[in-house]
């Protein structure tokens, strides 16, 4: 190999999952087994969160975490809780790039294992799966910036609005 290549792949942009792992699971099932007689359809509320930090130089972990909860008649069924982690590693990627790879392809990396865990967990517990649906994680990222823009545009507004 000459000088010039080792260069070249020096400065090449690196984007690699190092490792997938799940970091938290946890489910209850507060009003077993008086519930499960119980005939019937729960309602099912999921909620999602993403959060992301720098381990080192070049290495990030982002955890995707999924909230189920499953309720008959305002009694709790069952609820799940999963945080699905992945460390990347990302080199000479430019910063504009690191927040949308953090963002979007991160989270899509590690979110079918996420769906995977709690299908296995609710199944493990004697529940039928919830199958968590498809996320698009560039709309879902692409929302918060524009929420994020909205707020910082408000509050610039905010303090002239007081002078009044």
């Amino acid at each position: 190999m000459s000088t010039p290549d080792a260069a070249q792949q020096a400065t090449q942009p690196v984007f690699a999952l190092q490792r997938c792992y799940l970091k938290d699971l946890s489910l209850e099932q507060p009003n077993s087994p008086q519930i499960l007689l119980e005939q019937a359809q729960p309602t099912v509320d999921v909620q999602m969160n993403l959060e992301s930090q720098s381990l080192a130089e070049g290495v990030v972990e982002v955890c995707v975490t999924a909230t189920i909860t499953a309720r008959v008649d305002q009694r709790t069924l069952f609820l799940v809780e999963g945080k699905q982690a992945g460390i990347f590693e990302m080199r000479n990627v430019p910063q504009e790039h690191v927040e949308l790879l953090m963002g979007i392809a991160c989270p899509q990396t590690v979110y079918p294992y996420l769906r995977a865990n709690l299908a296995d967990a609710i199944t493990r517990a004697g529940f039928p799966p919830v199958h968590l649906a498809e996320i698009n994680f560039q709309a879902m990222y692409e929302a918060q910036r524009e929420q994020q823009q909205a707020q910082t545009q408000g509050q610039g507004a905010a303090p002239g609005a007081s002078l009044n």
